[in-house]
């Protein structure tokens, strides 16, 4: 075993790395960390679909779902599934182009019990061949399950519009056609694969646990050494993305959803080497700036743009596709151009102009802020993330290099910018209107690649810049430097600071954290935000022309670290500021000065309007189980209405009309707010009276509005069908708790994290029903709840229905085995999961903030549900279900999608089930749904 090498890390970060090599070559970093509240592993392996046999595209992926269904050792294809769940963890895995991750984590007085079994995917996997067929469908289900996905539909075309030589053409999903064949030969072929692909040398290990790192040494070695070292060296073909013939072209794709986007790209050479400058962080920099003069703000006053991105683009081990990406108003797509023209301008500009070191050392600062003040994460995301990071960046820099920023080099980042030309490019147009003249396979997307045209390619090259186009002035909201007060809190919870008639403030001082940063969330509620479908419209659209109109003013803010966000809840409107405390207050100053001045035009409201309804409509374009989740909450929420109604409110909506809504809705004003992190009471106080001051010249004060939910008790099943347009079926049953107490929290989330495992197992795995298959614990209003969800591209809603039914009815004998150690570590499990510590600043405001919109003002929810979960016995739960779920007149509520091939199949469903839809539309009617 080779020795340990230095880590550099955040002054702020209390955890102590080790960076080991086992003999098998196997490479780990072992983060102890005494304030996780759960134990993690995550393993990347060198490995994805760029290795894929050619015949047999989306191998890497099935592979990857193959090892979770039992090895050797431990042969149960669920067992593993089942013990991570037991024991309070979670566990998933994806697979990448070049790399395939898996991750768990877990309680950690079984984590060597997990990594027992984790290890064994790597050592010995089983490769049940009864068991072939079945994944594969799960791979189809998965595959299915994004036909009608823009962003995979989009990813396809790019996949055949690259260098046919290079790996990244191929298709990396996999389906029953790809995968196809005798059960047999391919399992043959998937053993030969993982045999000559899946070797310790290509691997990396991140064990994160509250144990020593002497102990994790020890467990690292003993079950991780027994993996085979092949002595692999990758080596994909060195062949560019794009050759000469794949580069000046054009790409017009259709998509599903409304939408129209430009995205110009240049073809870099691969990146990786340039991580300790960041020149091309520096670019983005500059090119994405939202300020006054930038090249967004002058394309958005030009008309031509909403919005703009930059540094996007795929990457990997030769190539990076440098994208620009920009979303077109009507204006613009009749000017592409135009658009193109002033990118080609601002490029020269940066490159002649804008290479100073001041420049690149407020980008630079701005990381060594993000690194010094670093903010603690989830053991399962940082275990993910630097098992990654193993992958690209040098050991002492493992958890320093995503943040390190050298100097600037401005030979390095002149000849970047010299490749971002007319001949490196490539262009790429969504919009609905484009001419087409093929199909992508697999997803059959419209496309047709075309020239771009040679007195396009003069008109780009850059003669003049335009003088409104300006590069951004030093930032004003950047601090070179900024330290915590060292002041204690004197009370454990957030407490009221200030309150009167129509507001109050609650406050709390972190001194946990020990960061400079803070987050305030200010709830404005009022009558008029939501009482009728126009109403919560016109709350939505004044949300999003808000948030356009401070866009340019605050952008300099959000650069530096100051963020924040405007959205709409049932009763009104609420505001999040977050980032470091020097300058929050002068960022709220501004915020509440240019959202009083509510400058609004007409062209920006006609581009906003229109954006919203798009966005609205285009969400019949979403997943069904999403429509479904969408509609379920919405059904319950009094307040709340369905976006496809909210669209026909907006149509005829006037500036006029927006502007006597806001007027109406600041007539009465209740406001709610939290303070918490590196903020005085006194300082909360202050901040107090002069949102009072502020409100008194608008608004009289109100009372806090409710939050009803429908009550569905005495209403047996209802049924409730969803047109959607999707070939795949989709259903959620729900379970409502009439009162909102913690013993019925503790019930509900205690059945749903008994079963959710098994759930999982035997609909998903077991019969195949669907790749989105789920129990889930859902507290609606403080009311809990319970859903099981399935979507199916094979089966249809009556179906389904059986399914869930007959599964429910199952489950009291599954209780019934259960032992009573198997009992109580349930309860362990999910009382650690209830219990689990704040991983940082933003996770415990959160959670202060939920308290309040919850009405927990002595912020010991959890606590007393934690408390009802130790007395609960398998014969409380047993009584609850027999209760509450186990016969089908149960009180529930039940939304399902018919898929585009089950129609035939719905028509001839029974008597029943269109009674019940009857009863549904009654109550519907009677309960305003």
């Amino acid at each position: 075993m080779q020795a340990s090498q230095s880590i550099y890390k955040s002054p702020n970060d209390h955890r102590q790395y080790r960076y080991l090599v086992l003999d098998n070559a196997l490479r780990v970093l072992l983060v102890e960390d005494q304030d996780a509240s759960q134990a993690a592993a995550s393993m990347a392996v060198g490995v994805g679909h760029f290795d894929d046999p050619a015949d047999r595209p989306g191998m890497a992926h099935f592979l990857e779902h193959m090892l979770f269904l039992g090895t050797e050792k431990f042969p149960d294809s669920g067992e593993y599934h089942a013990f991570i769940n037991q024991h309070g963890g979670s566990n998933n895995a994806w697979t990448g182009t070049e790399h395939t991750n898996f991750f768990f984590t877990i309680n950690e007085d079984v984590f060597a019990d997990s990594l027992d079994r984790f290890s064994q995917f790597f050592i010995a996997p089983k490769f049940d061949l009864e068991l072939v067929d079945r994944e594969r469908q799960a791979i189809e289900s998965e595959f299915s399950l994004k036909l009608k996905d823009d962003i995979r539909r989009t990813y396809q075309v790019l996949k055949e519009t690259v260098n046919p030589l290079h790996p990244f053409s191929k298709f990396s999903v996999g389906n029953l056609v790809t995968l196809g064949g005798e059960q047999a030969q391919v399992r043959s072929e998937l053993l030969d694969f993982y045999q000559s692909h899946y070797s310790a040398n290509l691997m990396t290990l991140c064990l994160v646990a509250p144990l020593s790192l002497d102990e994790l040494e020890d467990l690292a070695c003993h079950y991780f050494s027994g993996i085979q070292n092949l002595n692999l060296v990758k080596n994909y073909p060195q062949v560019p993305l794009f050759s000469e013939n794949e580069l000046l072209t054009q790409i017009d794709i259709v998509p599903l959803k409304e939408q129209k986007r430009l995205s110009i790209s240049f073809n870099f050479p691969g990146i990786d080497h340039y991580y300790k400058r960041k020149p091309l962080t520096y670019i983005s920099h500059i090119l994405g700036n939202e300020s006054h003069g930038s090249l967004l703000s002058y394309l958005k006053e030009q008309g031509l743009v909403n919005n703009l991105s930059a540094g996007g683009g795929v990457n990997g081990y030769n190539f990076k596709d440098y994208s620009i990406g920009l979303q077109l108003t009507d204006k613009g797509l009749a000017n592409l151009d135009e658009i193109i023209s002033c990118c080609f301008e601002y490029i020269e500009l940066i490159k002649t102009q804008g290479l100073d070191e001041w420049r690149y050392l407020e980008r630079a600062n701005l990381l060594k802020m993000a690194f010094r003040y670093q903010e603690q994460v989830k053991s399962l995301d940082l275990a993910s993330h630097l098992s990654i990071n193993m992958h690209h960046y040098e050991v002492e820099d493992l958890v320093f290099g995503d943040y390190r920023m050298d100097g600037l080099d401005i030979p390095e980042t002149i000849a970047l910018l010299e490749l971002m030309t007319p001949h490196n490019m490539r262009l790429q147009l969504i919009a609905q209107s484009v001419k087409t003249d093929r199909k992508a396979n697999w997803y059959h997307t419209p496309y047709k690649v075309r020239p771009i045209a040679p007195q396009s390619l003069v008109r780009w090259q850059v003669s003049s810049i335009r003088p409104e186009l300006q590069l951004p002035a030093a930032n004003p909201f950047i601090v070179a430097d900024s330290i915590p007060r060292p002041d204690k809190s004197d009370v454990e919870v957030p407490v009221i600071v200030a309150e009167s008639t129509g507001y109050r403030i609650w406050h709390k001082k972190d001194d946990e954290f020990n960061v400079p940063k803070g987050h305030m969330y200010l709830s404005l509620d009022s009558e008029q935000a939501s009482k009728t479908p126009k109403h919560a419209a016109l709350t939505r659209l004044y949300v999003e022309m808000l948030l356009d109109y401070l866009t340019e003013p605050t952008y300099q803010a959000e650069v530096a670290g100051l963020s924040y966000n405007i959205y709409p809840h049932q009763g009104g409107i609420t505001l999040h500021l977050s980032g470091f405390t020097g300058n929050q207050e002068t960022l709220l100053a501004l915020l509440i000065h240019k959202a009083r001045e509510r400058n609004f035009t007409e062209e920006r409201f006609a581009l906003i309007k229109s954006q919203l309804l798009r966005s609205w409509q285009n969400l019949a374009q979403a997943k069904p189980i999403s429509q479904l989740f969408t509609s379920l909450t919405v059904t319950l929420q009094k307040s709340s209405y369905e976006p496809a109604r909210m669209a026909q409110m907006l149509e005829d909506i006037s500036l006029e009309d927006l502007h006597n809504h806001v007027r109406a809705f600041y007539e009465k004003i209740y406001l709610e707010g939290l303070v918490y992190g590196d903020w005085l009471v006194s300082e909360a106080q202050a901040l107090g009276k002069r949102l009072e001051h502020i409100l008194s010249l608008v608004s009289t004060p109100s009372a806090e509005s409710t939050r009803e939910l429908v009550n569905l008790t005495g209403q047996g099943t209802l049924l409730r069908e969803l047109a959607i347009d999707h070939q795949d079926s989709a259903i959620i049953v729900y379970y409502q708790s009439a009162v909102a107490t913690p013993e019925k929290m503790a019930l509900f989330s205690l059945l749903n994290h008994t079963m959710s495992s098994t759930f999982f197992h035997e609909l998903r795995t077991e019969k195949q029903l669907g790749y989105m298959v789920g129990t889930g614990y859902l507290p609606l209003n403080r009311h809990p709840g319970l859903i099981f969800y399935i979507q199916s591209p094979t089966t249809g809603p009556l179906h389904l229905l059986e399914a869930i039914d007959e599964f429910i009815a199952d489950f009291n004998y599954a209780v019934m085995q259960i032992t009573n150690e198997e009992w109580e570590s349930t309860k362990v499990g999910l009382i650690s999961q209830i219990m689990e510590h704040d991983a940082n600043l933003k996770t415990r405001s959160q959670r202060y903030w939920v308290s309040v919109g919850n009405r927990d003002y002595q912020f010991n929810q959890r606590e007393l549900v934690v408390d009802e979960i130790t007395k609960l016995t398998r014969t409380d739960l047993l009584k609850f279900m027999m209760r509450k779920m186990r016969t089908k007149h149960s009180d529930r509520l039940v939304l399902f999608s018919t898929g585009e091939q089950h129609i035939t199949q719905a028509a001839l469903q029974s008597e029943k089930m269109i009674t019940d839809l009857k009863t549904f539309k009654q109550t519907a009617e009677k309960f305003n749904f």
